[in-house]
Protein backbone atom coordinates (compact mmCIF):
# COMPACT_ATOMS: atom_id res chain seq x y z
CA UNK A 1 0.00 0.00 0.00
CA UNK A 2 1.28 3.42 -0.86
CA UNK A 3 2.74 5.23 1.94
CA UNK A 4 1.61 8.73 0.29
CA UNK A 5 -1.63 8.17 -0.26
CA UNK A 6 -2.14 7.05 3.44
CA UNK A 7 -0.84 10.15 4.61
CA UNK A 8 -2.62 12.70 1.80
CA UNK A 9 -5.91 10.79 2.88
CA UNK A 10 -4.80 11.63 6.40
CA UNK A 11 -4.18 14.89 6.09
CA UNK A 12 -7.66 15.52 4.76
CA UNK A 13 -9.54 13.42 6.56
CA UNK A 14 -8.65 13.79 9.95
CA UNK A 15 -8.58 10.01 10.54
CA UNK A 16 -6.05 7.46 12.24
CA UNK A 17 -3.78 5.69 9.98
CA UNK A 18 -5.18 2.68 10.53
CA UNK A 19 -8.96 3.95 9.51
CA UNK A 20 -6.98 5.32 6.26
CA UNK A 21 -5.66 2.03 5.17
CA UNK A 22 -8.70 0.13 5.97
CA UNK A 23 -10.62 2.89 3.50
CA UNK A 24 -8.06 2.66 0.62
CA UNK A 25 -8.39 -1.56 0.78
CA UNK A 26 -11.87 -1.16 0.90
CA UNK A 27 -11.71 0.91 -2.22
CA UNK A 28 -9.08 -0.78 -4.04
CA UNK A 29 -6.71 2.52 -3.30
CA UNK A 30 -8.84 4.38 -4.99
CA UNK A 31 -8.36 7.88 -3.15
CA UNK A 32 -12.03 9.85 -4.03
CA UNK A 33 -13.64 6.68 -3.20
CA UNK A 34 -11.82 6.32 0.13
CA UNK A 35 -12.23 9.86 1.20
CA UNK A 36 -16.19 9.44 0.61
CA UNK A 37 -15.56 6.24 2.78
CA UNK A 38 -13.96 7.62 5.84
CA UNK A 39 -16.79 10.66 5.37
CA UNK A 40 -19.49 7.95 5.46
CA UNK A 41 -18.19 6.31 8.21
CA UNK A 42 -17.50 9.50 10.25
CA UNK A 43 -20.99 10.59 9.80
CA UNK A 44 -21.89 7.41 11.67
CA UNK A 45 -19.78 7.67 13.89
CA UNK A 46 -21.16 11.53 14.49
CA UNK A 47 -24.74 10.25 14.89
CA UNK A 48 -23.82 8.00 17.85
CA UNK A 49 -22.03 10.40 19.84
CA UNK A 50 -25.22 13.19 19.21
CA UNK A 51 -26.46 11.71 22.53
CA UNK A 52 -23.56 12.54 24.57
CA UNK A 53 -23.48 15.33 26.74
CA UNK A 54 -22.20 18.43 26.17
CA UNK A 55 -20.86 20.60 28.83
CA UNK A 56 -18.08 22.63 27.15
CA UNK A 57 -17.58 24.91 24.35
CA UNK A 58 -17.25 28.40 22.82
CA UNK A 59 -19.40 31.52 22.43
CA UNK A 60 -18.14 32.94 18.91
CA UNK A 61 -18.65 36.37 17.84
CA UNK A 62 -19.01 37.99 14.29
CA UNK A 63 -19.89 41.75 13.74
CA UNK A 64 -19.95 42.24 9.77
CA UNK A 65 -17.54 44.83 8.49
CA UNK A 66 -19.96 47.85 8.26
CA UNK A 67 -20.79 47.52 11.72
CA UNK A 68 -24.12 46.67 10.58
CA UNK A 69 -24.84 43.24 10.99
CA UNK A 70 -23.62 41.26 14.53
CA UNK A 71 -24.04 37.61 15.43
CA UNK A 72 -23.14 35.64 19.01
CA UNK A 73 -23.52 31.70 18.91
CA UNK A 74 -23.21 29.28 21.76
CA UNK A 75 -21.40 26.13 20.19
CA UNK A 76 -21.16 23.28 22.47
CA UNK A 77 -18.90 20.27 22.88
CA UNK A 78 -17.84 17.64 25.41
CA UNK A 79 -14.45 18.63 26.21
CA UNK A 80 -12.34 21.88 26.86
CA UNK A 81 -9.61 19.98 25.43
CA UNK A 82 -12.05 19.86 21.60
CA UNK A 83 -13.24 23.42 22.91
CA UNK A 84 -9.55 25.43 22.59
CA UNK A 85 -9.04 23.33 19.45
CA UNK A 86 -8.33 25.05 15.91
CA UNK A 87 -10.50 23.36 13.87
CA UNK A 88 -13.59 23.62 16.24
CA UNK A 89 -13.13 27.31 16.36
CA UNK A 90 -13.05 27.43 13.10
CA UNK A 91 -16.31 25.65 12.74
CA UNK A 92 -17.69 28.34 15.35
CA UNK A 93 -16.45 31.19 13.06
CA UNK A 94 -18.30 29.21 10.01
CA UNK A 95 -21.50 28.99 12.07
CA UNK A 96 -21.44 32.64 12.88
CA UNK A 97 -20.83 33.74 9.72
CA UNK A 98 -23.49 31.22 8.38
CA UNK A 99 -26.03 33.16 10.82
CA UNK A 100 -24.86 36.52 9.92
CA UNK A 101 -25.21 35.75 5.69
CA UNK A 102 -28.77 33.84 5.93
CA UNK A 103 -30.41 35.12 9.30
CA UNK A 104 -32.01 31.59 10.27
CA UNK A 105 -34.62 31.70 13.18
CA UNK A 106 -34.14 28.33 14.80
CA UNK A 107 -31.50 26.03 15.16
CA UNK A 108 -33.26 23.21 13.65
CA UNK A 109 -36.82 21.97 12.51
CA UNK A 110 -37.82 20.26 16.01
CA UNK A 111 -37.49 23.98 17.40
CA UNK A 112 -39.99 25.13 15.12
CA UNK A 113 -43.43 25.78 16.94
CA UNK A 114 -46.18 23.72 15.95
CA UNK A 115 -48.28 26.70 15.29
CA UNK A 116 -45.94 28.26 12.87
CA UNK A 117 -46.01 24.68 10.94
CA UNK A 118 -49.51 24.11 11.00
CA UNK A 119 -49.58 28.14 9.69
CA UNK A 120 -47.58 26.80 6.50
CA UNK A 121 -48.80 23.79 6.16
CA UNK A 122 -52.32 25.83 5.62
CA UNK A 123 -50.58 28.39 3.42
CA UNK A 124 -49.58 25.97 1.45
CA UNK A 125 -52.33 23.60 0.89
CA UNK A 126 -54.86 26.46 0.16
CA UNK A 127 -52.62 26.99 -3.33
CA UNK A 128 -53.00 23.28 -4.62
CA UNK A 129 -55.49 22.21 -7.03
CA UNK A 130 -58.26 20.61 -4.47
CA UNK A 131 -58.50 17.58 -7.37
CA UNK A 132 -56.01 16.11 -6.36
CA UNK A 133 -55.46 13.20 -4.27
CA UNK A 134 -54.88 13.76 -0.53
CA UNK A 135 -51.44 11.70 -0.64
CA UNK A 136 -50.27 13.48 -3.43
CA UNK A 137 -50.68 16.84 -1.89
CA UNK A 138 -49.14 15.76 1.51
CA UNK A 139 -46.14 15.15 -0.42
CA UNK A 140 -46.20 18.54 -2.08
CA UNK A 141 -47.20 19.98 1.15
CA UNK A 142 -43.96 18.16 2.81
CA UNK A 143 -41.62 19.07 0.19
CA UNK A 144 -42.34 22.54 0.55
CA UNK A 145 -42.10 22.65 4.43
CA UNK A 146 -38.62 21.18 3.98
CA UNK A 147 -37.57 23.98 1.87
CA UNK A 148 -39.41 25.91 4.52
CA UNK A 149 -36.74 24.55 7.11
CA UNK A 150 -33.87 25.37 4.75
CA UNK A 151 -35.02 28.86 5.34
CA UNK A 152 -35.18 29.29 8.84
CA UNK A 153 -33.63 26.45 10.46
CA UNK A 154 -29.80 26.98 10.53
CA UNK A 155 -28.81 22.87 10.75
CA UNK A 156 -30.87 22.69 7.45
CA UNK A 157 -29.24 25.44 5.64
CA UNK A 158 -26.80 24.92 2.79
CA UNK A 159 -23.56 25.88 3.92
CA UNK A 160 -22.57 29.24 2.59
CA UNK A 161 -19.08 28.34 2.08
CA UNK A 162 -19.91 24.57 -0.37
CA UNK A 163 -23.73 24.88 -0.86
CA UNK A 164 -23.46 20.97 -1.58
CA UNK A 165 -23.42 20.30 2.17
CA UNK A 166 -25.89 21.26 4.66
CA UNK A 167 -24.67 22.84 7.89
CA UNK A 168 -25.60 19.63 9.89
CA UNK A 169 -23.19 17.54 7.38
CA UNK A 170 -20.65 20.22 8.31
CA UNK A 171 -21.33 19.92 12.04
CA UNK A 172 -20.89 16.30 11.77
CA UNK A 173 -18.03 15.86 9.89
CA UNK A 174 -16.00 17.98 12.22
CA UNK A 175 -17.32 16.19 15.33
CA UNK A 176 -16.28 12.61 13.34
CA UNK A 177 -12.79 14.48 13.20
CA UNK A 178 -12.25 15.63 16.80
CA UNK A 179 -14.44 12.39 18.25
CA UNK A 180 -16.53 14.44 20.57
CA UNK A 181 -20.46 15.33 20.32
CA UNK A 182 -20.68 18.86 19.05
CA UNK A 183 -24.05 20.79 18.91
CA UNK A 184 -25.40 24.32 18.47
CA UNK A 185 -26.87 25.87 21.37
CA UNK A 186 -28.30 29.01 20.36
CA UNK A 187 -27.31 32.32 18.67
CA UNK A 188 -29.08 35.37 18.25
CA UNK A 189 -28.29 37.66 14.97
CA UNK A 190 -28.22 41.82 15.72
CA UNK A 191 -29.05 43.90 12.11
CA UNK A 192 -29.58 47.51 11.93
Amino acid sequence: MDIKLVQRLREISGAGVLDCQEALRQTKENFDDAAEFLRKKGQKIAQNKEIRAVSEGIIESYVHTNSKIGVLIEVLCETDFVARNEEFKELAHDLALQVAATNPKWVSPDQVPESVIEKEKEIYGEGLDSEKPTEVREKIINGKLEKFYQDVCLLSQPFIKDDKMIVKDLIQSVAAKLGENIQVGRFIRFAL
